[in-house]
Formats: C-alpha cells, structure tokens, sequence
C-alpha cells in the first residue's frame, strides 16, 4: 500500500458515511430551493458518456477514420496524456456531419437498454422527494447533452436544466464547434452563467464535481470516488454511498 491509498483510507476512517436514511433527512432538512446533481456516477453507475461513445462506434454512426481517432485519444486520455476538458469535448465532436435528430434517437435507445437499469435507487427515492416538495432540479455533467437530457429524464429534470457537453447544431446538422464542456472549474462557471451563484445544494462524487460542490450551500458527495473523499475529509464533509455502489470502482478515469 502506498502513501496515497494511506491517506484515503485514513479520510474513510475520518470521514461520518451517512445511511441512506441520515443522507435523506440531511439533504430534506436543508430545505433546498434549488438542487443539482451530477449523473454519471452519482445518479447511475458507470460512465454513460463513454458507454454510449463505444456503442455509437459499434453500431458504425461514424467512419472507421473517426473511430481510430477517438479510440487513440481516449487511450491517450487514459494514459494521463489529454486533458478531461479535451477529452470529453472530443467525444461530441465526433459527431459533427450528423443530424442531432438521429444522436436524440440513438441517445434514447441506448439509455433505455443501459443507464436507466444501473440508476440508484436511492438516488430516484431522494429527487421524487424533492420534486415534490417543488425544489428546482438541475443536471451538470461532462457527459454529452443528448445522453444526460435523456437519462434525467426519468427524474423530472427538463431539459432547459440540464447543463452538459455540447456542439453547435445549424439547421439539426452537429457541427464541431464546442458550446460548453462543464468539467472541473467549467462545472461551477456553468452554473454561475445560469445564475446560481451558490446553488442550496449540489451533490457529485468525482473530483471534477469539487468545484460546483465548494460552490453550494450544501455538499452531498454521493459515491465519491478517492480523490473526492480526501477532498471532503479536507473540507469536513460526510458523504453518501449508494447501497449498489459499495464496493464498485470509481467510473472516472484516473482518480
């Protein structure tokens, strides 16, 4: 074991896990008027952004050119050699000449077949609450804005609220031209330039979920993966795990 699996298992052992129930009544008893979330990893196991770019490659939506390209970069990313804001800007725009209204589609089919199957139930549980008792729900994730508008869908999060990696789209052509990647500090600009300055309470479990998490009222790291857990041991926060995610490896490359 080396110093730094030392020092996170020292902030697990510091750091109070909430029951699924203590996380429920902290997060209600906060009375939130605004809540955002993070979705791959918090809201669902896995990474919805990378499954759905692997299968969207298997069932051939673009050229075998474009396929290498992205498989090589992602390898690179993976290696610690491309950035997460580059990366995650590259897997939208590989499909730049396509109609969005055939990503939409392919977006639907692929989070009915494989996201919706792996969302914590605990999670669906906590955000029914919560727009019940009429809190303004957000999305913010790396993950492009077809999947994440189609796997919140679920949970009542209109789309004009969710905040997510995207090209421009011209006459329903994807173009290549980067709108927004909300990633690490973009997480947080994204969520100012749509005023929420310092949202009542946000919840991630990534460490590019830190900065809009800082941001909030209130932090719910749900899932956390190492790196955010000796982050909130620094900051004195508890955290949530997902009974279905005990035990799980973190979904974001690198940490």
């Amino acid at each position: 074991m080396n110093l730094s699996e030392v020092r996170v298992t020292a902030a697990q052992i510091e750091l109070p896990q909430w029951t699924a129930k203590e996380f429920e009544r902290r997060v209600l008893d906060s009375r939130p008027r605004v809540a955002v979330f993070d979705c791959d990893g918090t809201l669902w196991s896995g990474d919805a952004g990378y499954g759905f770019m692997v299968w969207t490659l298997e069932q051939g939506l673009v050229s075998r050119t474009t396929s290498d390209w992205i498989d090589t970069r992602h390898r690179a990313y993976r290696a610690g050699q491309v950035s997460e804001l580059e990366i995650c800007g590259e897997m939208v725009q590989i499909y730049a000449g396509l109609r969005e209204q055939e990503l939409r589609a392919a977006a639907a089919q692929y989070v009915s077949e494989f996201v919706w199957a792996r969302i914590f139930p605990e999670m669906a549980s906590l955000i029914n609450l919560l727009r019940q008792a009429g809190v303004e729900l957000w999305a913010v994730s790396s993950t492009n804005r077809w999947v994440i508008a189609e796997g919140v869908r679920e949970f009542g999060i209109p789309e004009n609220r969710v905040l997510a990696a995207e090209v421009r789209v011209d006459a329903g052509i994807i173009g290549s031209e980067i709108v927004d990647v909300p990633t690490d500090l973009g997480k947080a600009g994204a969520l100012q330039r749509v005023g929420l300055v310092q949202p009542d309470a946000v919840f991630g479990n990534s460490i590019h979920d830190l900065a809009m998490l800082e941001i909030a009222r209130n932090a719910f790291p749900v899932n956390p993966s190492p790196a955010l857990l000796a982050a909130a041991a620094r900051h004195g926060w508890g955290y949530f795990r997902p009974a279905a995610a005990e035990g799980a490896q973190a979904p974001v490359a690198g940490e």
